[in-house]
């Protein structure tokens, strides 16, 4: 199970760092703006353990005031690699000023404001290990059941909303999601098989029951007896299939979104499948689908034609 924690990142980061202070004799730094923010963050949960992996290139700016003459000044703070590779104290973080006077205020952002940016970055990561992954070794039932009974709550089904602990304020609306990916090789050319799910005709052989296929942006999709529903967001012949797309018994109004990719292979096409925004408690169920309902039929289909031709 991967969970993508870049947005969530980048918005801790802003928290923990923007509003910073750092005072000394010489007078008051501020981190006044989170300038830059390159870079990416996951945490992966395998065999009941949470691996993290982030990187990160940000670019602060501070802002400071001398004491003794009143003077105004700006800078920069660089931190080009926070990783999972080094110590936060082995990070490096440099500071710059703008031209002129004023380096008794670049002394005290080297010294108190590096001090306080390794703290927030300490915060970061500790949210990131806790706040960010509440949830993610495999939830119980239960867990799942609360968290769809807060998310109730919070949508005003319940009159007692102000009662409700803050703990479930802070999920929000927001239910435990995954990503799962997966890949699959076809006996077949990747035309054709884009073909099979974009053509009602096919799409009704492989799934063995009525279809809507409406293969174009914003296009309807609906199939094995309603069970699956959901719409084309993108689409590039033979190469890319995008989808808004939901199971019959998920949360009401959740969709995840699938990506298809088409590799050509000599006489193969590998089929890269990404799936974001599964609710946790639905995940084998939804590579279950993919793989028993999907994948196999499809290859069966396949063996059928080829076997007609021959």
């Amino acid at each position: 199970t991967e969970r993508d924690a870049t947005s969530w990142s980048k918005s801790k980061l802003k928290e923990v760092l923007v509003g910073l202070v750092g005072e000394g004799e010489a007078g008051r730094c501020e981190i006044s703006d989170l300038k830059q923010v390159e870079g990416e963050a996951s945490c992966n949960s395998r065999k009941g353990k949470l691996i993290f992996f982030y990187e990160w290139n940000l670019r602060l700016s501070w802002k400071g005031t001398v004491k003794e003459s009143g003077e105004k000044h700006k800078g920069s703070v660089e931190i080009p690699n926070l990783s999972e590779e080094n110590e936060v104290d082995d990070t490096e973080i440099n500071i710059s000023k703008k031209k002129g006077e004023g380096d008794v205020l670049k002394d005290l952002m080297r010294t108190e404001g590096t001090t306080k940016v390794r703290e927030a970055l300490r915060d970061y990561l500790k949210a990131l290990k806790t706040e960010f992954t509440s949830g993610m070794i495999l939830p119980t039932k239960t867990t799942v059941g609360q968290e769809l009974a807060a998310e109730e709550k919070l949508s005003g089904n319940s009159e007692q909303d102000s009662v409700s602990p803050p703990s479930l304020d802070r999920v929000g609306v927001k239910i435990p999601t995954v990503k799962i990916l997966m890949r699959e090789s076809f006996n077949s050319p990747a035309d054709e098989l884009y073909s099979i799910f974009t053509t009602k005709e096919l799409v009704q052989k492989f799934s063995k029951s009525p279809a809507v296929i409406e293969a174009e942006k914003g296009g309807k999709l609906q199939m094995f007896d309603g069970c699956v529903s959901g719409e084309y967001t993108e689409l590039v012949p033979s190469q890319r299939i995008v989808l808004k797309w939901r199971c019959r018994n998920w949360p009401d109004e959740h969709y995840a979104t699938v990506a298809l990719n088409f590799k050509d292979m000599a006489a193969q096409t590998e089929l890269q499948l990404e799936c974001k925004g599964v609710p946790v408690c639905n995940e084998d169920s939804t590579r279950q689908c993919w793989k028993k309902q999907y994948f196999e039929e499809i290859h069966i289909l396949l063996q059928q034609s080829k076997d007609n031709m021959e």
